[in-house]
């Protein structure tokens, strides 16, 4: 008998993948061979007949191209081939490292950033007419337009706000180069443990070696713990109430709810667990019933979770930071949106973050949206009115490229 759940490295079977429930019948599910380095398994939908213009949508932390699935035939009706992989470390792609131990550099940003820029010259494209990218996949999608602007000739930022390349470490501009003061967050993160309810930040507690089998294992079960997650960073949870923080201080930091700034003595399926939306809850949960959350509990069953926290210790462990100094001061050039929750934390998570986007990463950005009624998954919860702005971004983006 084959095996159902081969391990994360393991070849996938040939041909299209396994249809998913939930899923659109306008939506195909396949593999693409060679994208640098990997099998990816991609959604498309749109792909008839040949020739529409192309639009790419990746996915963040804890999800799959699955999650995009509400928004992408909106796209498509309006005329778009839409393509949505499970990114490197997720769901049914393979060739990635599942090994806690195994080699971070092929989680770095700017690998991750070209997967995505193989993946379109595999589907025989030179450029899309815009990218899409959703918590994570905010940050890589910001990096494919940071980077190749002629590829990524738009980008819509998700519930992730992006602030710019990092800088180089000495003020080069002055007279006398200096060392800067010590990093701001590197102290609020310390600061965390020594306040009167000690806590921790994430970030780093998803660094470490605990916390896949902390979630993949835990006592609750990975169902029910996936659902108390995707419940309390959403609209549903009455907790979430997000307001800008003024400033890096451990005290300003422990104001957002644990499920960014843990008690130190908690993992994150304890975290979440106190959150269990009750029967009732869980029936008026439109956005994600039971038979489409069980789609996201049987693959993280099958891959574990290490895939996606490796990109998190790529970012925590400075691998990403020294790679990417090379692009420092260096703008998103091409138009830009930004559209989350307006019930999202993610929104302010690194205080200054939102402002420093609209004022300096992104040069041509067409509009800021706050989504009411949505939290962290913002093109599930609510995804007419994402689909919307999406499009509308899309119209003023090729207006706005037209301009002399």
């Amino acid at each position: 008998m084959q095996d159902r759940n081969p391990p994360a490295g393991a070849p996938a079977a040939p041909g299209d993948a396994p249809r998913l429930p939930g899923l659109d019948r306008s939506i195909r599910s396949r593999f693409i061979d060679g994208v640098n380095g990997l099998r990816m398994h991609i959604l498309e939908c749109g792909h008839e007949p040949p020739g529409r213009p192309m639009l790419l949508l990746l996915h963040g932390f804890p999800e799959l191209a699955y999650s995009w699935r509400k928004v992408m035939p909106l796209l498509a009706q309006a005329g778009y081939y839409v393509v949505a992989p499970d990114q490197r470390g997720y769901g049914q792609t393979t060739g990635w490292d599942p090994d806690y131990d195994g080699d971070l550099r092929q989680f770095r940003i700017l690998n991750v950033a070209k997967d995505a820029l193989a993946l379109v010259q595999a589907l025989g494209r030179d450029s899309v007419d815009a990218v899409f990218g959703h918590d994570f996949g905010s940050s890589v999608a910001a990096w494919c337009a940071l980077t190749r602007p002629d590829v990524f000739r738009a980008v819509a930022l998700m519930s992730a706000p992006f602030a710019g390349p990092p800088s180089l470490p000495f003020a080069i501009d002055t007279a006398a180069a200096t060392v800067p003061a010590r990093d701001p967050e590197a102290a609020a993160r310390e600061g965390l443990a020594t306040l009167a309810r000690p806590r921790k930040h994430y970030q780093w507690y998803y660094s470490g070696r605990e916390a896949n089998a902390d979630m993949r294992d835990c006592a609750q079960g990975l169902a029910a713990f996936l659902r108390a997650y995707y419940h309390v960073k959403s609209a549903d949870w009455a907790g979430n109430a997000p307001y800008r923080l003024s400033g890096w201080s451990a005290e300003d930091l422990a104001q957002m709810p644990t499920y960014y700034i843990m008690d130190r003595d908690q993992d994150m399926a304890q975290t979440v667990a106190v959150h269990m939306p009750d029967a009732a809850a869980v029936a008026a949960c439109n956005w994600l019933p039971d038979a489409e959350l069980a789609v996201y509990a049987d693959a993280y069953a099958r891959t574990g979770f290490q895939g996606g926290l490796q990109w998190y210790r790529a970012r925590t462990s400075g691998l990403n930071a020294d790679e990417c100094l090379m692009f420092s001061r260096a703008r998103i050039t091409v138009p830009s949106v930004f559209i989350s929750g307006a019930s999202d934390w993610g929104v302010y998570q690194r205080p200054g973050d939102v402002e420093r986007m609209q004022s300096h990463a992104c040069t041509r950005m067409l509009g800021c949206h706050l989504i009411p009624g949505a939290g962290h998954w913002v093109q599930q919860e609510q995804a007419a009115e994402t689909a919307r702005l999406l499009l509308e971004f899309l119209a003023a983006a090729s207006a706005n490229s037209r301009k002399p």
